[in-house]
């Protein structure tokens, strides 16, 4: 005996309603980083981001568009930190795994991934792969932490109300960096 269409319409998982929120939260996201770049606090709120295990803080000015991982186009003969390039609104995006650019492990690519784009104010198309966007930061309501200078791109660390460390990452002296702009093998 088969069941009424309703029925099993209603059984199966609803993958629409999934990514209408997902673009929701996106949207809310965008709007939330824009109202704080246009505030006077543009400093103190930062896009929290993990890469790998480690937490970091992206200056907004720097920070681009977030998009999913999906449709990254490998190429051949490059570093194994850089993934390949992605289609972001007609530009092509370079996509990079920082944490394995770092010297860490890979960033295995799941549904919380996502793909931070710089800004176009930096004048490169790149992107970086990040384990997951944490939101927005403010770093005022944060304590200051001793110092990395073991990465020239590693700003001023944080330590939040909940013991976690936070590690500005600087995507200008990225992109100063001779090893990240070496791509090729």
């Amino acid at each position: 005996m088969s069941q009424p269409t309703s029925d099993l319409q209603t059984q199966q998982p609803d993958h629409t309603a999934r990514r209408t929120r997902l673009r929701e939260f996106q949207a809310q996201l965008v709007e939330r980083m824009q109202l704080a770049r246009s505030s006077e606090a543009t400093q103190a709120s930062q896009l929290g981001v993990l890469i790998g295990g480690t937490r970091c803080l992206l200056d907004l000015q720097s920070a681009g568009e977030i998009v999913s991982p999906s449709g990254i186009t490998h190429v051949p003969l490059t570093q194994p930190w850089y993934l390949g390039l992605i289609n972001i609104r007609g530009n092509l995006v370079s996509v990079i795994d920082f944490a394995r650019f770092q010297g860490g492990a890979k960033t295995v690519i799941d549904k919380d991934c996502r793909i931070v784009a710089f800004s176009s104010t930096l004048g490169f198309n790149c992107a970086l792969l990040v384990s997951r966007v944490l939101g927005l930061r403010n770093v005022t309501e944060m304590r200051e932490h001793e110092a990395d200078e073991s990465q020239p791109w590693i700003g001023q660390r944080y330590l939040d109300q909940e013991s976690h460390v936070w590690s500005e990452l600087d995507l200008t002296k990225v992109i100063q960096q001779p090893e990240f702009l070496q791509v090729g093998l």
